[in-house]
């Protein structure tokens, strides 16, 4: 498991832009060169490229221009050429422990000359990881700010899985972050109040074009998506934090904005932050030894949690009221109940294949008494 600390540094700018710059143009080189050939061969890149670029570039680092050759043929690898990788001259440049060391507080990181020494202010907050966790690498970044950070990762072994005891569905949505299906709402308001607010504002000012107006723009930029950030790491660290919770059941959203749902919806579903809530609470879930499970996102909302009887008539809007059983419920907790339910069938049919007395047995449980009081 790791985690990664973002540290703002004092660095020498007349030292490391220059260095960013060049190894910029390192990365781009070994870009051109990996798809003129068609390969991303790290041995091969090497040996076309090494020595031409340390006789080009005298002054970086031999540990640097190695470093820069990996990121670029990382980077072509995860893409499989289909996207053109390209650094600008301030874009991050990976440090690993050839480059940089660690002692205590003091980091030492390579340069164009000697190496620059610096002594971190590692927040209350990072101290544990910091001090008991395994140094890795880092990454050195400059902003729009004209600041450095540094951003330090750790690792250290992943905590043993807990038995599977209770799994609980959440469905997510615009209107609510997540419902669960004991009950639970997180409500997406006040991300959707912040979205407006933020639109509007950007709108006006982009009107009126004028110097200050610009100025307040980049003020304003990046405040909206680090709000979204905040209310998805609050509503993950609850979910993941509950005791009575192992398994974490939500819905295989991939692929959702490919299809066309009108100006509006879609609209609403760019701006949707699911991903990130599921990012969170998968690496949450995963630092308690809990687990995050997916399910086909199919019928979901149409479905009655108690016959299981499907239409699109029986949701109309937040109300659900099943057409054959007459069963009332909030439809974002109907959905994550079927979710919930259509994972403990699934381990169910899944352990009988196999012949195994250790999976959930759902067979003996009234699909009723799994409800919440409130739903019955």
């Amino acid at each position: 498991m790791k985690k990664t600390i973002s540290i703002p540094v004092a660095l020498p700018p007349e030292r490391f832009l220059p260095l960013m710059a060049r190894c910029a143009e390192i990365f781009n080189i070994h870009v051109d060169w990996a798809l003129a050939n068609g390969t991303y061969n790290k041995s091969k890149a090497h040996d076309a490229l090494y020595f031409e670029l340390r006789a080009r570039h005298p002054d970086v680092p031999s540990a640097l221009v190695q470093a820069v050759r990996d990121t670029a043929m990382e980077a072509l690898k995860a893409t499989g050429f289909k996207k053109v990788c390209r650094k600008k001259p301030t874009s991050g440049l990976r440090y690993d422990k050839r480059t940089m060391t660690l002692r205590g507080r003091q980091l030492t990181l390579c340069c164009i000359g000697a190496r620059v020494a610096v002594v971190l202010d590692v927040p209350d907050y990072f101290k544990e990881v910091f001090e008991t966790w395994h140094f890795k690498s880092a990454t050195l970044t400059y902003d729009r700010h004209k600041r450095f950070w540094v951003r330090l990762v750790f690792e250290t072994s992943t905590p043993d899985t807990q038995p599977e005891q209770q799994a609980q569905g959440i469905d997510r949505g615009v209107y609510h972050l997540a419902s669960t299906s004991d009950g639970q709402f997180f409500s997406n308001a006040r991300v959707r109040a912040a979205q407006r607010r933020y639109l509007h504002n950007r709108k006006v000012l982009q009107a009126k074009g004028t110097r200050a107006a610009k100025r307040r723009l980049k003020a304003m930029s990046g405040r909206e998506k680090r709000f979204s950030r905040d209310v998805n790491h609050c509503a993950s660290k609850r979910l993941a934090r509950q005791s009575s919770v192992t398994t974490f059941v939500l819905e295989d959203l991939s692929g959702i904005r490919a299809q066309r749902r009108g100006r509006k919806l879609n609209k609403w579903l760019s701006s949707w932050p699911f991903a990130q809530l599921e990012r969170f609470l998968s690496y949450k879930a995963e630092a308690l030894g809990k687990r995050v499970a997916f399910v086909d996102a199919r019928y979901t909302s149409q479905k009655c949690s108690r016959c299981g009887y499907i239409s699109k008539a029986n949701r109309h809007k937040s109300r659900f009221c099943c057409h054959q059983c007459g069963f009332r419920c909030h439809a974002d907790t109907n959905a994550a109940i079927n979710i919930r339910d259509n994972y403990l069938l699934s381990c169910a049919a899944r352990s009988q294949e196999q012949g195994c007395v250790n999976g959930p047995d759902v067979s003996d449980v009234p699909l009723r008494d799994k409800l919440p009081a409130s739903c019955r």
